[in-house]
Order: C-alpha cells, then structure tokens, then sequence
C-alpha cells in the first residue's frame, strides 16, 4: 500500500515539473486545480484502504494468536512466512525464530538443540529436502510429535500451490493419557492393578504363538484357601484389601518376562516364561506359597493366608490355551484334594475334578442328565400398588437319597467345574416357559452367575430362550451380584448393555456386600437395585440398619432405579422397608419359595399380608422418582 502511494506522490511531482517546463506556455489554471484534486482524492483513499488493511491485520493477527492450536506457513523456498504465538509456545521459540523469512532448517537445529540432541545445518537441509518431497503429493500428511517435557502434539500437514505449505500443531497430551488409561482399564483389575482375565489370555496367546519349542513355559493357576471366610468374617473391604497385599507378593516374586494376573475372586494365575523343566515350576510354586504365608497388615488386622496351585507345562500339557488351563485346573483340584496350602504339577491320566470322591461333585453331571433340578418362585410385592410384580427363580435339586440339597452347597461345586454354564441355560428356559402361563403384569427374575458371562454366550442363550417360549422381554428380568462386577468387567458391561437394548430388565443383587460396587452404578444400565438381605433381616436387633436401609433407597431414586428390599421375615420389617420408601419387598413374611403349582396360592397369601399390614398401619404415600436430566 505504501509503495502506491509513493509512486503516486511521484508521478505528481512529475506532473509538477512538466508545468514548470510549460510555464512559457498558457495553461488554464482550472486544469491544474483539477489534477491537484484528483491527487488529493486519491491520496485520501489510499490511506483510508490503508487503514482499513491495517486494521484487518490486526484483527487476522489476533485470531490468529488466540487459536487453540499452533499454525504457521512456509514458502516454496521452505522460509516461515507466518506464524501464531501457540507456534511458538508449542516449541518454546524465541522472537528471532518466529521472523517472516527464517528457514526451517535454522528452526529445526534451534528445536533439536533443546532436545539435548546436536543436529548439523546439512542435516537439517538434507531433512527439510526429504520433508518438502513427502509434501509433493499433494494430500495432507499427519505425524506425532514426542516433546522432551512429556507433551504430545499433532501436527497436520497440507501443502499449498507454490511448493509452501501451511502446518497446524495439537497439543494431544490429555487425550493420549486419556486413551492410556481407557485401554489400561481394558486389560487390569482396577482393585490390584495387575493383568486381569482378558489381558492375561491375550500374553498366553501370544506366548503359545512365539515361544521357542526347546524352552517351554508354566501355567501356575492359584486361588486363596478359605478366602471366603476371611471375606464374610471381617468384610469386602479388608477381604478387597487381603487380594490387593497377595497380588504385590506375586508380582515381585517373579522375573522379568514372567505375567501374574487376577482370573477374578480370589483366583490368580502366572505364566512362567523360559521354563523346560517341571522342577523350575517347582521351584516357584514353592517360592510364591511361602511369600503369600507371611503375615498380611490389612486395615489393623494381621491376616495369614494359604492358597492352592496346580501348574502345568507347555507343550507337554497343553498345545493351546485351553488345553494347558484345563491341565493347570486338574492340577489345582488335586492340591486342594490333598489338603491345600500345596502345589501340584499336572500327570497325565491323574483323577480329574468330576470323578473326586466329594459325592455331590460327582452326582451333579448324573443330577442335570437325570433332571433332577428344579425351579422354585418367591414372589417379590409391589409395595405401592399392592400386588405381586414379579417372582424370582430359585435352583433346587431334588437328590433321590437325600432329599432337597440348598443352592449354598451345588452352586459353588457347579461353578468351579464351570457346569453351571449348563445348569444357567436350562434355568434361564424353563423360567420363561413357566412365566409365559402367569398373568401378564408379572414378571420373571432369573440370577446370572459370573461363570455364566464369562465362559458363554449369554446374550444368544436369552434370546433363544425367549423366542422359544414366546415370553417377551419386558418381563424377563436379569440379576446379578455385585461379585460378578469385579471380574471381567468389560465383558460383563458390554453383556449387559446388548440385553438392555432387547428390553431386559437388569437388577442389581445382594447390593452393599461389596467395597467398590458404588463406581459401577453409573456405567452398568441397573433399573433396580435390591438392598442385601442381612441390612433388612437386622432391622429388629439393629436400629443402624434403618440408616443403612433408607439411604439405599434413596441412592435408587436418585439413580433413577427402582429399590427391592429382601429378607422381610416380619410385620416390623415390612413396616421400616415401607417407610424408607421401597418400591418393592421380598421375604418369607410373603412367601417362601414356592413350586410353580404354587404360584396362584403365593399371589393370594401377598395379597392378603399386605391387606393386613394396611390394617394396622396405612401405607405411606409412593415418593416420586427422580426425573433423568
């Protein structure tokens, strides 16, 4: 702008002197005023657009500045042209290395030599050349960039019609340490932070796909002796905190290369790596027994733990995964057979867990072909509206001997030899075949195990359980406890999302038995959450339990959950589950678990329990759910 304005001022000065030769000459003075004019009018509108262009830069200069990310142009003689403060913040740049004209390979050798890192004037010609090639293309190109303070930046490349291009840089830390953490949370158990059940399949896969047939490796599968009762004794959190002190001592007994993970519960497993020979497993199993024996300091208690570990070989045991875990499982089931608080390698042909001498652990394959399983129903009341919603399906085996054998001995034997995976499906069937003849407004509730999500494929076992009986899915309803949220929690949450989109309810079980169950409540789709039965059973000898029972139900309001209260054996009971606000209650004050030719009978006796609690005491009036946001 300026330089038209001076050659204005020049061809004036021009005109001026030609007047001055011409002076001999008549010249009408109006002619002169008129260029005189002209000029200034011109002059007036230069310096108006160049005031106006000067205000347009600052503003351009401005917004440049403030953008969130870095930017900066180069020429086709590879020279910065324009550049923003976040440019040269992002590489820590002084003034002199962000001037209109400065090469890139002066920038680069400043920004190597912050780096620690000597970098030649032809080594950075040579990089620029091979840089400016890469450019040619003509699409934009995209790298990342690791900054010596930590910091990640995404630089983006688009190349402009004169050989320059145009680069803009990201600053990408929060979102990178966020992906790091999501996929950390994707292979560990939150509570001990080592490896959990997916990640540790995933090394020994990888391992079974490049270990060197001369060195083999070991497959060490362990879980805690009488865990249990430490956990029900002193509770979830000392029980949490006993697994978090076994987990350490596992992981610094091993060497480098060597994997421990959590399977879930108290079960762990270690994979050996370099191992050709039975005694160095030996070895270990001895190693990591007599480290877990010591004394564990967990929250003031000073606990002392055995645990049990069967160890098999790659590749004389097993060629595969499953191979070589179903021989590490044999082999744990003959160290607790001898006693526990031992080890014991895999032998070929030794007994397997289904022909041990425990009678119930070998009756229970023989118990499922014969048929001998049987469901029965405990209706769970609607407290507001007085009637029955629903009925929980309970497992019972009618034994030919001994009579009618409880859950609490069959279901754990059917877990640990993963027959409950069997046992769960016939379940979950004829549980909607039964319900399909009961009045539409009741539901059916049917109990997950975590075996079940784990070793099978649960979402087709519903679908096809409820296509073959025609129950629709707004009344099967899914339970699960809150152990089964501390095992493979990926997996669990994708199950249980998949079914909530095909309409199943999903309730959350035996709720407060657990230390961690609270992170869970918001990324699990629950649409009831039953309160454990011990908080209500305790109600009569423990007024703190009142507490605990209204604030569980108030958490299930503000969640947008519906609350059930188990164990209601009395009128008192009842009364203070009805107070706190519960929607629904279940208890033997109802109705123990009755057959299905009971079912019709079990409706009238809620009916008339509830008529008779009226009686004496009105129902409180339904406070209202909470209003999702």
């Amino acid at each position: 702008m300026r330089n038209s304005v001076l050659k204005l001022a020049q061809e004036a000065g021009k005109q001026e002197g030609a007047r001055e030769e011409k002076a001999k000459s008549p010249a009408p003075t109006d002619d002169v005023a008129r260029l005189q004019a002209t000029f200034e009018q011109q002059l007036g509108t230069l310096l108006r657009r160049n005031e106006k262009l000067e205000q347009l830069n600052a503003c351009f200069e401005a917004a440049l500045n403030h953008m969130g990310r870095g930017l900066s142009m180069f020429d086709g003689e590879q020279r910065l042209v324009v550049c923003n403060k976040a440019y040269a913040d992002i590489y820590v740049l002084p003034a002199s290395m962000t001037r209109a004209g400065t090469p890139l390979a002066e920038i680069l050798c400043y920004h190597m030599q912050r780096k620690g890192k000597k970098l030649t004037k032809a080594a950075a010609l040579e990089w620029v050349k091979e840089h400016v090639a890469r450019l040619q293309h003509g699409s934009p190109r995209e790298e990342i960039q690791n900054l010596p303070d930590g910091r990640v930046i995404r630089v983006t490349y688009r190349p402009l019609s004169d050989g320059g291009w145009v680069d803009m840089q990201e600053d990408i830390t929060a979102q990178r340490q966020s992906d790091e953490k999501i996929e950390w949370l994707a292979r560990h158990d939150t509570l001990t932070e080592i490896p959990n059940r997916f990640h540790f399949r995933e090394r020994l896969e990888q391992q079974f796909e490049t270990f060197d047939p001369r060195q083999g490796f070991a497959l060490l599968w362990m879980d805690l002796d009488r865990f249990k009762e430490i956990n029900d004794r002193l509770g979830h959190l000392v029980g949490d905190g006993l697994l978090k002190s076994v987990a350490a001592r596992l992981k610094s007994s091993l060497r480098a290369g060597d994997v421990v993970g959590r399977l879930g519960g108290d079960e762990f497993a270690i994979l050996q790596v370099g191992v050709d020979r039975e005694d160095l497993a030996d070895n270990l199993a001895r190693r990591l027994l007599q480290n877990i024996r010591g004394t564990h300091d967990v929250y003031g208690h000073c606990l002392q733990v055995d645990a049990s570990i069967g160890v098999a070989l790659a590749p004389h045991h097993g060629q595969d995964p499953e191979q070589l875990f179903a021989c590490a499982d044999m082999a744990l089931y003959s160290a607790k057979s001898m006693g526990r608080g031992i080890h014991a390698i895999y032998t070929p042909g030794a007994v397997t867990p289904s022909a041990s001498p425990n009678p119930l652990r070998a009756e229970l394959q023989d118990a499922l072909d014969r048929g001998e399983f049987a469901l029965h129903y405990q209706p769970i009341v609607d407290l507001h509206e007085g009637r029955v919603s629903s009925f929980e399906a309970l497992m019972r085996w009618r034994h030919p001997s001994r009579g009618m054998i409880p859950p609490s001995e069959f279901i754990p034997i059917a877990e640990e030899t993963r027959l409950i995976v069997r046992m769960g499906s016939w379940a979950l069937r004829q549980a909607c075949l039964d319900a399909k003849e009961w009045p539409d407004g009741i539901k059916v509730a049917v109990n997950l195990s975590a075996v079940q999500i784990e070793s099978s494929n649960v979402y087709e076992t519903v679908i096809e359980a409820l296509e073959e009986t025609g129950l629709p899915p707004q009344r099967l309803q899914l339970e699960i406890t809150e152990t089964v949220l501390m095992r493979d929690q990926a997996r669990t949450q994708e199950v249980l999302r998949k079914l909530h989109d095909l309409g199943v309810l999903i309730s959350l079980d035996d709720f407060g038995t657990c230390f961690a169950t609270l992170n869970y409540l918001r990324s699990f789709p629950f649409k009831k959450l039953k309160i454990d039965r011990s908080f209500v059973r305790d109600i009569p000898e423990h007024h703190d339990c009142v507490a605990i029972v209204k604030s569980v139900a108030d958490l299930a309001r503000e969640l947008n959950m519906r609350s059930v209260a188990e164990g209601v054996e009395t009128a008192a009971s009842l009364a203070a589950v009805r107070a706190a606000g519960y929607n629904e209650a279940q208890g033997f004050y109802f109705s123990p678990p009755v057959r299905v030719s009971g079912i019709k009978r079990a409706i009238k006796q809620c009916a008339l329990r509830l008529a008779a609690l009226d009686t004496a005491m009105p129902a409180p009036k339904p406070q209202p759910r909470r209003t999702p946001k």
